[in-house]
């Protein structure tokens, strides 16, 4: 093992390659006579979608020649290997069935073999010559056989070391093609395979290239940087049906299979396969050191797949993936080229983004007018389809077994949402192409500066119906694409929603621009669609928010994290102000991201009529725990218990209390274990106020009045897209303008930089042109 691992190698492969390719191309009813056996007996249905991989009991993980096999082909990328079975054994000590096929063998004893040669040929020429003349050397032709029979021994010993540091045993497990045609050595293959598994050890299983001859002439094992490798696919694909394995996972070079070849300009990551799609596709070349190439994978996977076997297709050679490849794919994450045999009635994901962003740049050029009229649209059909919504959501509502107010509607809900989608529909009208900045930049040389839309969004929704059509609004008014991803919770109510929408936009031929994606892609699924989507909107819990913010890599998100909310009561505020402000802050709707989590106390209200009341009032209102914060615990003999934290959100009829000496002391709490939301001072004092407002650094800050008015529609915008704590971009209730950017518009005569230059001819003048209200580019 010392030299082996002293001695680079490269990957072996399988002889099996040739008989099994041309058995998989044959017409069906030839198998039996041309290669000996007949196809077993189908063990099960493959699985028909990501979601269910999880279920996978038994899996077979094939590593191409690539994926052992260092960048520059001159050995083998222990790294990789070391991550790959640290992957592999946390599956098995899950109480999978894994097992291995794996290349390498020939890789290994090449490089083994080359190292002793060099050894060799450097004494004999030092004895003979005095002196090392290397450089003149030649190195002979290595014969594949040899290379497999020094390299196999090396290549286990290196999977045994591995595995032993997991306390999981290996096995090795060598065959022919030959072994495939006699029925009693197919018998003791799934025999001895079978008591393996059941003894918990890890076969790894490879072709015994010592006994067969390689496929190709041995000519390409010359020189120091060439590989010889051969096909073990088919040996994955036909082991995976022999031993009724639940999942095939084949590692390559490449992220899966491509409809056209990898780097090609438009070629495009295919994530779901199914069997007649193979005329759709375009095979490239093979990869740097495998002779079997992507058509043999497909060939291989789609006989697997028949045997009723699931495939993967995914890279095992990316450092950014490696350590992590097999166990995201096996937990249902889109990764690499899923084959299924069940082709869904509806587009993908990836389709519908595409649908989405192409209508959504049809939408964002029709006139306000239009977008106005579609959002009006809208607001009649939520009235005048309300039967039909509320009993969609009455079936929602009879399935669901928590969250039952933020899923249900009513009459007075959708009345109020066609009030503010009409209010919106308004305010759009002088949205998109809205002139900012008007600039003479030179004579005959304008620029301006416009609203546009930000292209195709996201927005991810739990529960709460009702945002779907608010959130459409926004998209349409704004021009931009919009992609809905709501909780299944509410799928009833969603669909119809979102037909009432489609409805709505089909008045002027858009009706593709508002998707509902309600396949089982997992949100974190959708976050990698970087190249498609442009900015994200979670719309949930604090959970949910911090999910997606962790999987968006590549994407903004915009969003808050929590909703830490503070209400702070001065020395010098009103007695009922102060009592109805914590009362509608607290109780009128305690799961909100905008209700009161901690309310800050003055000192000097301690033991005080208002202070008294304010407690009564909470109990009233049936505040089920209040938790006393450090310096208020310690003001009473009896109190309640002390919080854990200070920076928690209830979302529930519960809150801490806490005594602080002074405004400025309640600033820097509010700093300290707030979460940028929404923060209000109660107090008759207007200086105290102003200072208040304009030190406290949050998205939103009240003076006298309740948290609760954080919100889009109760601000006037209509509607939000959501709450968002970040300091670029939009902040506080997201409406209209959050969901546009701008772009520069510059319009001359064939000016060139060269005429500013200081041999040119004119000069830059920067005057600003009056804007006047309501311009549009």
């Amino acid at each position: 093992l010392g030299s082996c691992l002293s001695t680079s190698g490269s990957p072996g492969g399988s002889s099996l390659c040739q008989t099994y390719s041309a058995f998989i191309s044959l017409p069906r009813s030839n198998h039996r006579s041309n290669v000996g056996f007949s196809i077993p007996r189908p063990h099960g249905k493959p699985f028909a979608h990501r979601s269910e991989l999880k279920q996978a009991k038994r899996i077979v993980v094939k590593l191409g020649s690539a994926v052992v096999t260092r960048g520059d082909e001159c050995g083998l990328a222990l790294g990789r290997l070391a991550s790959i079975v640290e992957q592999v054994a946390m599956l098995q000590n899950q109480g999978r069935e894994m097992m291995i096929v794996t290349s390498g063998a020939v890789a290994f004893g090449k490089q083994r073999l080359r190292h002793e040669i060099l050894l060799s040929q450097s004494v004999r020429q030092a004895l003979h010559s005095g002196q090392n003349q290397l450089k003149d050397m030649s190195m002979p032709v290595l014969e594949a056989r040899a290379c497999a029979a020094a390299g196999q021994s090396g290549l286990m010993a290196l999977y045994e070391a591995m595995f032993t540091q997991y306390s999981i045993c290996t096995a090795q497990i060598l065959v022919t093609n030959l072994d495939f045609h006699d029925e009693q050595k197919r018998r003791n293959l799934n025999s001895t395979l079978q008591e393996l598994m059941r003894m918990n050890i890890v076969p790894i299983i490879n072709t015994n290239d010592a006994v067969v001859a390689p496929p190709v002439p041995s000519s390409d094992l010359q020189g120091l940087n060439v590989i010889s490798i051969k096909d073990n696919d088919s040996l994955a694909a036909r082991l995976a049906v022999e031993m009724k394995v639940d999942m095939l996972i084949a590692l390559s070079d490449v992220e899966g299979l491509y409809d056209r070849p990898p780097g090609v300009d438009d070629a495009k990551l295919i994530d779901i396969f199914y069997p007649g799609d193979q005329q759709s596709i375009t095979y490239g070349t093979k990869s740097r050191v495998g002779i079997g190439g992507m058509e043999a994978k497909v060939k291989s996977a789609l006989w697997a797949l028949q045997g009723g076997t699931s495939v993967i297709i995914a890279n095992g050679t990316d450092p950014k993936v490696t350590g992590h490849v097999i166990t995201d794919i096996v937990e249902g994450k889109k990764v690499g080229t899923f084959f299924s045999e069940v082709k869904p009635a509806g587009p993908t994901v990836e389709q519908q983004t595409e649908m989405a962003r192409h209508a959504g740049r049809t939408l964002a050029s029709l006139h306000p007018e239009q977008r106005a009229e579609i959002i009006c649209g809208l607001a009649d059909l939520l009235t005048e389809k309300k039967e039909e919504i509320l009993g969609a959501n009455k079936r929602d509502m009879e399935l669901a077994i928590a969250l039952t107010n933020r899923l249900s509607l009513s009459t007075a809900k959708l009345n109020s949402l066609a009030i503010g989608l009409r209010q919106l529909a308004v305010s759009s009208r002088d949205s998109v192409g809205r002139v900012l900045r008007r600039t003479r930049v030179a004579n005959n040389l304008e620029l301006e500066q416009i609203t546009v839309p930000i292209g195709v969004l996201l927005v991810i929704f739990e529960s709460r119906p009702d945002c779907l059509p608010q959130v459409s609004a926004l998209a349409i008014a704004s021009g931009n694409a919009l992609l809905l991803k709501g909780g299944k919770e509410a799928s009833n109510t969603n669909k119809i929603l979102h037909q009432l929408v489609q409805e709505a936009l089909s008045l002027h031929g858009v009706s593709d621009a508002v998707q509902l994606i309600s396949t089982r892609e997992e949100v974190e699924d959708l976050c990698r669609l970087d190249k498609m989507i442009d900015l994200i909107v979670p719309r949930g819990s604090s959970q949910l928010v911090r999910d997606i913010q962790r999987a968006a890599k590549g994407i903004p998100v915009l969003g808050h994290s929590e909703g830490v909310c503070h209400v702070y009561v001065d020395s010098e505020a009103g007695l009922d102000k102060a009592i109805e402000i914590v009362r509608d802050s607290k109780c009128d709707y305690p799961a909100a991201c905008n209700a009161m989590e901690t309310l800050l106390i003055h000192r000097d209200l301690l033991r005080t009529p208002l202070f008294d009341q304010i407690i009564d009032m909470l109990r009233t209102e049936q505040v089920r725990k209040i938790h006393a914060g450090p310096r208020f615990a310690s003001y009473l003999t009896f109190s309640p218990s002390e919080v854990k934290s200070l920076r928690t959100e209830y979302g529930d009829l519960e809150c801490c209390i806490e005594v602080v000496d002074s405004m400025q002391e309640a600033v820097d709490h509010i700093h300290k274990y707030g979460s940028s939301h929404t923060d209000v001072i109660v107090t008759e004092n207007e200086e105290t106020a102003e200072q208040f407002l304009q030190q406290v650094d949050s998205a939103c800050v009240f003076w006298n009045s309740s948290t609760r008015f954080a919100d889009g529609y109760r601000f006037g915008l209509g509607a939000e897209v959501g709450i968002s704590t970040a300091r670029i971009h939009a902040r506080g209730p997201v409406g209209l303008e959050g969901l546009l950017t701008t772009k520069w518009v510059l319009r001359g005569e064939g000016h060139t930089v060269a005429d500013f230059s200081d041999q040119g001819s004119m000069k830059y003048l920067h005057e600003n042109i009056p804007i006047p209200q309501g311009s549009f580019s």
